[in-house]
């Protein structure tokens, strides 16, 4: 029998599951710290994160906060990490993809892409070539990163967003919803905006 565990059970993880199942796993048993969920889906909720250990099988954090996804999976990096990638996702066949990273339907990841571990490559966004993406970042629905640009580790592009080519940014940014990156993001911070502007709070 094939295994997954699944760390969050939220509407992320019955993604994850079904992108699993696909993957030919046979049994998905969740995790989650909200002690009132019994149920993700079909799938049953079976404990605490912290109890992912007297389990057996290949675990995956599907949870969209980068420091807490960064830190159940850093927690047990002695486990098997499994890259998820759904059928109707095209893949370069030079690409990189790192463990623990899901890559969701209809998503492209092009030519000598590299993409970290603990990552969301989400529906229908695209990764271009030659693109360097750090671990635990999210490229939600619909963003498009053109060729040959830099994402530093924990940085969120929000869904519908684009990125220029030859474009860094830098680790631990939110980029907001339908925003327009054309130039480098050196700072760590929020932006939005056609082009981006940084938001101070």
């Amino acid at each position: 029998m094939k295994q997954l565990l699944i760390v969050g059970a939220s509407g992320h993880g019955k993604v994850v599951a079904d992108i699993a199942e696909l993957n030919g796993y046979d049994s998905i048993l969740f995790f989650d710290d909200n002690e009132t969920l019994k149920k993700c889906g079909k799938h049953t909720v079976v404990g605490y994160s912290s109890e992912i250990d007297r389990y057996e099988g290949d675990i995956i954090v599907a949870i969209g906060n980068a420091e807490i996804r960064s830190r159940i999976q850093d927690s047990v990096a002695s486990r098997n990490f499994p890259t998820l990638i759904h059928p109707s996702a095209v893949i370069s066949p030079s690409a990189q993809i790192g463990s623990g990273t899901v890559v969701m339907a209809n998503a492209v990841i092009n030519a000598d892409a590299v993409v970290g571990k603990g990552c969301i490559i989400n529906t229908c966004a695209s990764v271009d070539h030659d693109c360097v993406i750090g671990d635990y970042v999210h490229i939600s629905v619909g963003a498009h990163i053109a060729g040959t640009v830099d994402i530093g580790n924990k940085t969120w592009i929000g869904i519908g967003a684009t990125v220029s080519n030859n474009v860094s940014i830098c680790g631990g940014c939110i980029i907001g919803a339908g925003a327009v990156v054309i130039r480098d993001v050196n700072e760590s911070g929020t932006y939005v905006g056609v082009p981006i502007k940084r938001c101070l709070l």
